[in-house]
């Protein structure tokens, strides 16, 4: 931008402040000397640097200065060697105070310092002091102490001390308000070529009309007159607009993926009994997940007896869990029980409430795709890759032609949309799916192989059994916040629900 260009850009601030650019180097000389206040000196410099007709830079000093205290002795003397002055052969402590003009406050420091350097004696009731030779000395010499307070009537630079002011400081800072140490804050500015050519320019003063009013545009008044150049690429302070969690965005991306591939979100409650989060997907009652390590229970024994369940699947579920029923297994083997399945916790996965839409299914309703992102909650010890509270994605896929390639298509298609090219699947065991299992992607960042999530088809032990018939379930569940660390480029899944308030207003939205 040539001058004159640079000229009509101009606010009067700038305009203000540029004859004392050249004489002045910090901002409080700016301050001083142009008479102007210091929010509009910090404006204009960050203006004109936006301009690039200067550069700004800060610089941090630690100052030493007199505190109030030490304002005080610098002009009559610290008051241990005015006690010590006052103190003629053997005298009554009270009186040596009095005599010297010492603050009761003080007349123990006094002593404890004079006694601590064998200047004094100080015995007897009433307390009686006499000075010893060391205190004598102290008397006709000037302390270092004494001599730094003197020096500090202008403050000094902390890294320019020598070292016995050093050693005095540190004796001082003991001490009630007499020294203190502060860091400065020095803002400077340095003239880039464009700002030296600028400081030279003789037309700052041009008439440049700033806004456009309605009495102008009534009497035409505006004709003929220059209007400042506005400069929209300066530095405006940033506004924290409102608007939803960062994890509720990527919820509400996550279930319009699903929905644009015809999926229905299925619904149902946090507090389950055992018996739909885990006995109706055919997990045995002795498996370690149903552990008060592993789970959450709610109820007391009275809550347990009133639980309610469906009779006619109750029996199905019995049955299959005890020899297999009629659905080709031999179940666990062991004694069915009910009160055991009655107990109520808050849900380990939402593939409890896939469990509750199959078992309202019917033929004719064939076939059916539901999904579901929801909280879970698991009696985890909290690191940086587990939490107890987490949100799990679900999803299950009811027909006749469902196969498993279905399900890994299903599978590619969600995890391509949230970022990941890569998608792997590998064997693995979970009691309610045969085949079974691990949904692998590949971390676009480190460019590694993560573990997110299972899958695989409901067991005949679980369709036939909630169903009626053996029927094709593709079915798959993931936690959420494993899929989203790499997009929020953050390592501990803690990061994701930490009030702090910056991340949230600065975090990135997820894809639209």
């Amino acid at each position: 931008m040539d001058i004159k260009s640079l000229v009509k850009t101009l606010h009067p601030l700038e305009r203000k402040i540029i004859p004392f650019l050249t004489f002045c180097k910090t901002f409080y000389d700016l301050v001083e000397k142009s008479m102007m206040k210091d929010v509009e000196v910090m404006r204009a410099l960050q203006w004109l640097e936006n301009k690039e007709v200067l550069k700004l830079s800060e610089s941090s000093t630690q100052m030493v200065s007199l505190d109030e205290n030490g304002e005080k002795y610098a002009d009559e003397g610290l008051p241990e060697i005015r006690f010590l002055k006052a103190i003629k052969e053997e005298m009554d402590v009270n009186d040596v105070a009095k005599k010297a003009k010492i603050e009761k406050e003080e007349i123990g420091i006094c002593i404890g310092t004079l006694k601590s350097k064998a200047a004094i004696q100080a015995e007897g009731k009433p307390l009686k002091v006499k000075v010893l030779p060391a205190g004598e000395k102290m008397v006709e010499s000037e302390s270092l102490e004494q001599k730094f307070i003197i020096s500090l009537k202008t403050p000094k630079p902390f890294d320019e001390l020598a070292p016995e002011e050093q050693f005095s400081l540190e004796n001082l800072q003991k001490r009630k308000k007499i020294v203190k140490v502060d860091t400065i804050k020095t803002k400077s500015y340095e003239l880039t070529e464009l700002g030296k050519k600028l400081v030279k320019e003789k037309d700052l003063d041009v008439e440049l009309l700033e806004q456009l009013t309605p009495e102008m545009l009534k009497n035409n008044s505006w004709k003929g007159k220059e209007f400042r150049s506005y400069d929209i690429k300066i530095n405006v302070p940033k506004i924290a607009a409102g608007r939803r969690h960062f994890i509720r965005e990527a919820i509400k991306y996550v279930k319009q993926i699903w929905l644009e591939m015809g999926f229905e979100e299925m619904e149902g409650n946090i507090v389950q009994s055992a018996f739909w989060d885990l006995d109706s997907l055919f997990v045995p009652q002795d498996h370690p997940a149903r552990e008060m390590q592993d789970t959450f229970y709610l109820a007391d024994g009275k809550n347990i007896a009133q639980a309610k369940l469906p009779e006619d699947i109750a029996k199905k579920v019995k049955e299959v869990h005890e020899d297999g029923s009629d659905t080709g297994s031999k179940g666990w083997q062991y004694k069915w029980s009910e009160d055991v399945a009655k107990e109520i916790l808050l849900r380990t996965h939402t593939t409890v409430l896939s469990a509750h839409t199959i078992s309202k299914l019917k033929e004719s309703d064939l076939p059916k795709k539901y999904f579901k992102v929801g909280r879970v909650y698991r009696n985890e010890a909290l690191d940086w890759k587990h939490l107890f509270e987490f949100n799990q994605v679900d999803g299950i896929v009811v027909g006749e032609e469902a196969t498993f390639s279905h399900l890994l298509g299903f599978l590619k298609e969600f995890f391509g949309k949230m970022g990941y090219a890569d998608v792997r699947i590998r064997p693995a065991h979970f009691p309610y799916t045969e085949p079974s299992a691990e949904i692998e992607v590949l971390n676009p960042v480190k460019n590694e192989w993560v573990e997110l999530g299972g899958c695989g088809i409901f067991r005949p032990e679980v369709t036939k059994t909630l169903i009626g018939k053996e029927v094709p379930v593709l079915a798959w569940g993931f936690g959420l916040g494993r899929i989203l660390l790499p997009y929020y480029n953050l390592s501990d899944l803690r990061d994701l629900y930490k009030n702090d308030l910056e991340v949230l207003r600065n975090i990135k939205c997820w894809l639209k």
